[in-house]
């Protein structure tokens, strides 16, 4: 590779008024990105402002509607399911025996998990003595 030979890039002429249009052009570039952030910076609040005013007004409406419709579950809940507690209290045991199967069913399922653990454990422990 030929090497650069910085005397002879020393000995080239300099063109008249290039650093003025370098300094000009440098100097446009700096007030274009200004202006860029310029601009960005009041887009942003603008739109920022309009997104707060649409929240707002979409959360009284939500909070209104729920106040309105709040009326009607208050007078449901009042009442009773069942008329006859014979068969609440049916209803009522029925409910807790499927939740105590289920329940079971994933205890069962948690112990072998469990024993699946402790036996990669186990495992690892003989494999980590051997490489010592």
């Amino acid at each position: 590779m030929d090497e650069l030979d910085y005397k002879a890039l020393e000995q080239i002429p300099i063109p008249e008024g290039l650093e003025e249009r370098l300094s000009a052009k440098i100097d446009e570039w700096e007030k274009e990105e200004k202006q860029q952030k310029a601009q960005h910076r009041t887009l942003l609040p603008r739109t920022l402002r309009y997104t707060a005013v649409a929240a707002s007004v979409a959360l009284v409406f939500g909070v209104g509607y729920h106040l309105l419709s709040q009326e009607q579950y208050v007078n449901l809940a009042e009442q009773d399911t069942y008329q006859d507690p014979l068969l609440a209290k049916q209803e009522a045991e029925r409910a807790l025996t499927l939740l105590a199967v289920n329940l079971n069913k994933g205890m069962g399922h948690l112990e072998k998990a469990k024993a699946l653990g402790d036996k990669t454990e186990k495992t690892l422990n003989e494999q980590l003595k051997v490489l010592k």
